[in-house]
């Protein structure tokens, strides 16, 4: 149950049934708890379902709240999956200390917990959220391993993507794959790139969101805009990726980023934060961490790309070979375990 489903024929198609529920990411709206909850419900009540998967935070919150006074004859087994906590390290106290009143609230309405990172994983233990023996840590949703593979992403298709943005032989594009809100904090590359001492670099930003034109004025302001391409909603990330050099993610803060998955999985040196889930996927060599905010930081990362190509390529083949604990099939068999276990407990 999503909303939005509903305009994406692809997303449909993998779902035998799709409710569209009117809610709010803004955990104070009224629908979220006035007209969501009958809803979810409903559905609930009519699939007679023996359990209900929820995800992401004020979505998870209205699925919980609505569901929490079931008979407890009729109750589904509910599972969270945290999609990375909106209380963190590094964030706001007032916002922190109001999203972790909420989770613990919800967790009595939680049988199973399942965080993606190190750093959720220990917040949930140590704050007792739900009981600490039904916290489950998977490596996030699962990434498709032999799809996002470099083998299978034909040379032509890059050219044609290098040709489409005007890139000579000898150009480099360096990417970023996010929504354009706040948090992923474009700003930041945008900034870093300005500064990158080469003039033969490009930076691609594919995504849309309310901050796209606040960026391309940005790049107008730093007289870079004929080396910044923003890209839009793409749906062929693969190529995109595979016609670059590096990819970047900023953000204030993530639960386990799927772009930088894809990137390592097709063997793309990696640029993130120094932020939960980021810092998972990229230590060890698998990647470069940079503080959040840190403009010199990434600027430095980009000109150790392209001028130690030998050492990126080495960290990317590194970043591969992470991916195989996050492969999709072995994310299914946890979730099968653990739905095995809710429903014999």
């Amino acid at each position: 149950m999503a909303k939005g489903i509903s305009t994406c024929s692809d997303c449909r198609d993998v779902f035998d049934q799709v409710w569209d529920i009117e809610w709010s990411r803004n955990p104070f709206d009224a629908r979220n708890l006035f007209q969501a909850p009958d809803r979810v419900r409903q559905v609930v009540a009519e699939g007679r379902y023996d359990l209900v998967h929820v995800h992401t935070p004020v979505a998870s919150f209205v699925s919980r709240f609505a569901l929490r006074n079931c008979n407890q004859s009729i109750r589904p087994k509910i599972i969270y999956t945290a999609h990375g906590f909106h209380f963190f390290r590094g964030g706001k106290a007032l916002n922190n200390g109001l999203y972790l009143v909420l989770e613990k609230i919800a967790g009595k309405w939680t049988d199973y917990l399942v965080v993606m990172n190190r750093e959720d994983f220990e917040s949930a233990r140590k704050h007792r959220i739900v009981n600490p023996e039904r916290v489950t840590f998977m490596r996030g949703i699962g990434v498709d391993t032999g799809y996002y593979n470099n083998n299978l992403v034909p040379a032509v298709e890059t050219n044609l993507v290098r040709l489409e943005l005007g890139l000579n032989s000898d150009d480099r594009l360096f990417l970023m794959v996010a929504e354009f809100i706040p948090r992923k904090r474009h700003e930041d590359v945008l900034r870093a790139f300005a500064k990158l001492d080469c003039d033969h670099a490009h930076i691609g930003f594919a995504g849309t969101g309310p901050l796209l034109e606040q960026i391309k004025a940005l790049a107008g302001e730093l007289k870079i805009s004929d080396r910044v391409h923003v890209l839009g909603f793409r749906k062929d990330i693969p190529v995109l990726l595979r016609a670059s050099v590096g990819i970047l993610l900023p953000s204030l803060h993530e639960g386990l980023p799927r772009s930088l998955m894809e990137a390592m999985c097709l063997e793309i040196p990696c640029i993130g934060s120094n932020i939960r889930g980021t810092s998972d996927l990229l230590e060890s060599g698998r990647g470069l961490l940079v503080d959040v905010g840190d403009i010199e930081g990434f600027r430095a990362a980009m000109a150790w790309i392209l001028e130690n190509p030998a050492d990126a390529r080495e960290m990317a083949l590194k970043g591969r070979a992470g991916m195989a604990e996050y492969d999709t099939e072995k994310i299914i068999q946890m979730h099968e375990a653990l739905y095995h276990q809710a429903l014999t407990s």
